[in-house]
Formats: structure tokens, C-alpha cells, sequence
């Protein structure tokens, strides 16, 4: 009976929906009798033409009185609840409730309405048209449909940041600052970034990772947004993550961040490209966003005759240890509060995506392109401390130090020999040459290199911290490793008067003989 209801209402146009309803109603059980009203109300604001609540004592809007699928979905997310939860919190005042019910904020109406025009039930909670906008002319004449806007910035008039902002909760305020906020303008950092739009939008693999729009078809999105069909590149905004329709998983993301599987997880959907050396690519000697595999242990060139095995090397952070893997470190949230006083300062919600950012004066994080020295009073390690792998911040700095202190000085002692080998190192000609698409020992190794201190000047990352802490056991046998190939491939370059006796093959053994297989 509820599939015939709602095929029913497919089917029906909406112009003699009012007929049918008046004596038959549409609930989640089927089909009704006592149903004697039309499928809208008068709006208690009719200058904004926002509808609210069809019958606010059941939480039914007067979008769900077609849209059945999406009104089931929407009952069990946080924004179906917010106006209780917001009066129940003990801390509400009246300019709180303007993002806690149906008004001018989250759409394109840029003059008070709803809530902030008629405190009446009908605008309680967050419903459709907060974000849709009104839907009096949509469903009285079949107008236009109100599509949402995925676009997201401070100040935008429009969206999810005229409520998700301010000192309390500035995701939109964090995001703008964040990678995420750069449709492919930093893809290529070393490019102009003109260069960088146009190569990486005319090329499928780059768009479905760095135009909105793309990662949205490539996971199966068909609903339909103001941006959709824009020629302008839409940032990895909000509702590219967020699914405001889903509640599935956790925070209404798209794909869950609980879970160890790479394939599943939503970061990983992404920051899994190039993990091993591509000669066919130009730019196929140094890694694009690898981070998930060499979590897992299978990111690099792994020596032939080395004896490690790709996947046999799994990083602490990379296991059971950490439920949400890349989120439990980047999505860090922390409250800052004034050492002095104790006073509320910020709270940090984790969407500058930095997992140990630098901090300013006051104690808040500063976004990727400000540097600093990796310490306990510049930089917060509240992440390794929330997650339940660090006891306090300065055992964090203690592992991070050492992990970072012998990959650097590996990394340095295979590039002076990458050096020898080939002084233009990566440019066209030589023993590594991106140009010819047969893969030398000394590419393999300087893709190794290049693993080692992956990251973005750009972002204040290019430094052996990232791999150190992804997965540091795995960078420091493969660099050894790398170390005695070039020197087994190249010795009559290296030493022309003969290789001096190593331990490199021991020492090898012993660390591959310590970790199971």
C-alpha cells in the first residue's frame, strides 16, 4: 500500500493533487481516508512563499506531502530536531533561532522571512526549503523546482555557511582556508594557476577529485543543485562530502569515515592516486595523493630483491587503533580557551583539515600555507591526543620527532646519490628520464624520494612529516632499500674505485624479519 501511495503520487500531476488528497492522504503506512485537507496550507508568511511545516505536531512538511522518500530520510537528521534542540539546550537566544528554523538564511532570500517574519510552528526546525528556498509557486502552478546551491564561502548569502559559521562552529570559516576551498588551483602548485584549471579540468581522472561538480557524478549524485551544470569549477564544498538528504553515516557524509577500509572510506575515495611510479606519465616519478595506501602499506616502489612485500608494512595510525583513519587526525575538533582567564575563545571544528596546525596568538589554528617549528607550544597535537594513541601532546612531539629524524637523514642520503647518478635528476635525458617510459632503478628510488617528503610547499608540507607519520616503518625500510639498489646498479658510477662493504642487506633483513607477513 505505501509503494502504490507513492507510485500514485508520481503519477498524479500536481494541479488535481489537491483533489486526490482531499480525500485520500498519503502516509508512510499507505493510503488514508481522514485526510481532508489540500496538499498545502496558507503560509503564515506569504511574501516569502516558504510553506514550513505541513502539520509541525508530526514533523511533516508540506514538501514530504510528495517527496515521501525524501521527508523519511530527513526525519532522522539533526536538522529535523534543531529547534528542540536548540530550546532545550538552556542556551538559547533570540538570534539563535534564525538558523534553528525556516527563514531567509541557507537560500537565496536576502530579505527577513519565515521564522524571522512569523514565529509560528509551521517555520520550527530545518526543513527543505531552508536550503531549497520557497515552494509556494512550485506547488500551486508547477513552477520552477527550488534548487539548492552547493556553493559555499564566508558571507555568501546563499548556503550552508550563513548558518555554519561564526566563533562557535566555523566549519565555513575553517573550509575557506582549507585545501578543499581551491577548485584545482593549487593542483599543480609550481604552475600558474591558470595552467592548473585548464589542464587539470580538461582531463576526466583530475575532475572527478578536484571540480565539485565531477566528485559529485562520480559518486552517483544525479540530484540536481543551482551549480550543476555551471562552467565554473565548484571547490570540494559541503554538500560534496555532507549528503543533506542521507543520514546513513555519521555527520551525513557520503561514504562512512568509520571504517579501516580504504575502499569504503570517504577520504580515500580521493587521496588514493599515485602510488607507485607511472613512466608513462609525466609527472609519474613522484606520488598524487597516496596517503590511504601508504597507510596501508602499499604505496612506493618496493626493490626488487628487497624482500618487503607491499601491504606487509601497515602503519600504526593505518590500523584498528585508529577507527576513522584520515579523520581521526585531520577532522580534529578542540575548544580554545584563554589560558589567562579560561574565557571561550574558539572552537577549532577540524575543517582546515590540518591535523597538527600552527597556532596564532590566541591559541587558534592557523591554516596550511602558515608554517612553523613542529613543537609543543607552536603547533596543537590535540589530534594525537583525542584519538587515544598518545597519552599527551608531548608524546606525540616525542614520536613524530624521532620518526621524522631518521626518514630525513635516509631521504638525504639517497638523493646525494640520486644526484651522482643523474645531476638534472628528473629533467628529460639520463638515467631518469619521465620522458622514456621504461621505469630505471634510479626512477624507482627517487619516486621513493619523492614519497618521503610528499606534500605541497605550498601548504607548509613538503617535508618528510607526512610520510613520517602516515606510515614511518614503511618510508625508512623502502629508503634503505632504495639506497642499496642504486648503489647495487650504479656502483661503477658511485664507486669507480670499488663499493665499500655495507651493512644495508643486513640490516634489511632485520628489519623485514620483525615485522609478520
Amino acid at each position: 500500500m505505501k509503494a502504490l501511495c507513492r507510485s500514485t503520487l508520481r503519477l498524479v500531476p500536481l494541479m488535481a493533487l489537491g483533489v486526490l488528497l482531499v480525500g485520500l492522504g498519503c502516509t508512510e503506512d499507505g493510503l488514508v481516508e481522514d485526510f481532508d485537507r489540500g496538499p498545502f496550507n496558507p503560509p503564515p508568511d506569504p511574501a516569502s512563499g516558504l510553506l514550513g511545516y505541513f502539520d509541525p505536531d508530526v514533523r511533516a512538511t508540506t514538501c514530504g506531502n510528495c517527496h515521501l522518500d525524501l521527508q523519511g530520510s530527513w526525519e532522522v537528521t539533526a536538522h529535523a530536531g534543531a529547534f528542540d534542540g536548540l530550546v532545550n539546550s538552556g542556551f538559547a537566544q533570540d538570534f539563535c533561532f534564525g538558523c534553528h528554523t525556516v527563514t531567509e538564511l541557507g537560500n537565496a532570500i536576502d530579505t527577513p522571512a519565515g521564522w524571522n517574519v512569523a514565529q509560528d510552528p509551521v517555520f520550527e526546525d530545518v526543513q527543505c526549503e531552508s536550503c531549497h528556498g520557497p515552494g509556494a509557486d512550485h506547488v500551486a502552478s508547477r513552477g520552477s523546482r527550488p534548487l539548492a546551491s552547493a556553493a559555499v564561502e564566508p558571507g555568501l548569502t546563499n548556503g550552508c555557511g550563513e548558518c555554519h559559521q561564526d566563533a562557535h562552529h566555523p566549519f565555513v570559516e575553517e573550509w575557506s582556508q582549507s585545501p578543499h576551498a581551491e577548485p584545482f588551483g593549487l593542483f599543480f602548485p609550481q604552475d600558474p594557476p591558470e595552467t592548473c584549471v585548464s589542464c587539470a579540468a580538461a582531463d576526466p581522472s583530475c575532475v572527478r577529485c578536484h571540480r565539485g561538480q565531477g566528485v559529485l557524478e562520480s559518486w552517483g549524485e544525479t540530484a540536481d543543485y543551482v551549480e550543476k551544470f555551471d562552467a565554473e569549477h565548484l571547490p570540494i564544498t559541503c554538500a560534496v562530502c555532507h549528503d543533506p538528504h542521507d543520514p546513513a553515516n555519521t555527520a551525513q557524509l557520503r561514504f562512512s569515515v568509520e571504517t579501516n577500509s580504504i575502499e569504503d572510506h570517504l577520504c580515500a575515495q580521493c587521496h588514493n592516486r599515485r602510488n607507485a611510479p607511472d613512466p608513462t606519465s609525466s609527472r609519474g616519478l613522484a606520488p598524487h595523493a597516496p596517503e590511504s595506501e601508504l597507510l596501508i602499506g602499499v604505496a612506493g616502489w618496493f626493490p626488487p630483491g628487497s624482500g618487503i612485500n607491499p601491504g606487509q608494512i601497515v602503519g600504526t595510525h593505518g590500523t584498528e587503533r585508529n577507527p576513522t583513519l584520515c579523520a581521526q587526525c585531520h577532522v580534529a575538533a578542540f575548544e580554545v580557551t584563554d589560558p589567562a582567564t579560561g574565557d571561550f575563545v574558539f572552537n577549532a571544528t577540524g575543517h582546515l583539515f590540518r591535523p597538527i596546525p600552527c597556532l596564532d596568538a590566541e591559541g587558534k589554528p592557523l591554516p596550511f600555507v602558515n608554517d612553523c617549528e613542529i613543537s609543543t607550544t607552536a603547533r596543537s597535537f590535540a589530534s594525537c591526543v583525542l584519538s587515544g594513541c598518545h597519552v599527551n601532546e608531548g608524546a606525540a612531539f616525542s614520536a613524530i620527532s624521532n620518526a621524522t629524524t631518521r626518514v630525513q637523514r635516509w631521504a638525504d642520503s639517497l638523493l646525494v646519490l640520486l644526484e651522482v647518478v643523474d645531476p638534472t635528476l628528473d629533467a628529460a635525458g639520463g638515467e631518469i628520464d619521465p620522458t622514456n617510459p621504461t621505469l630505471t632503478v634510479a626512477e624507482g628510488a627517487l619516486f621513493n624520494y619523492n614519497l618521503a617528503i610528499h606534500g605541497s610547499e605550498a601548504f607548509g608540507t613538503n617535508t618528510v612529516v607526512g610520510s613520517s607519520v602516515h606510515n614511518s616503518l614503511l618510508v625508512f625500510t623502502l629508503l634503505i632499500a632504495s639506497v642499496d639498489a642504486v648503489e647495487a646498479e650504479y656502483a661503477a658510477i658511485l664507486f669507480p674505485t670499488g663499493r665499500p662493504a655495507s651493512d644495508l642487506k643486513a640490516r634489511l633483513r632485520d628489519l623485514i624479519g620483525r615485522v609478520p607477513r
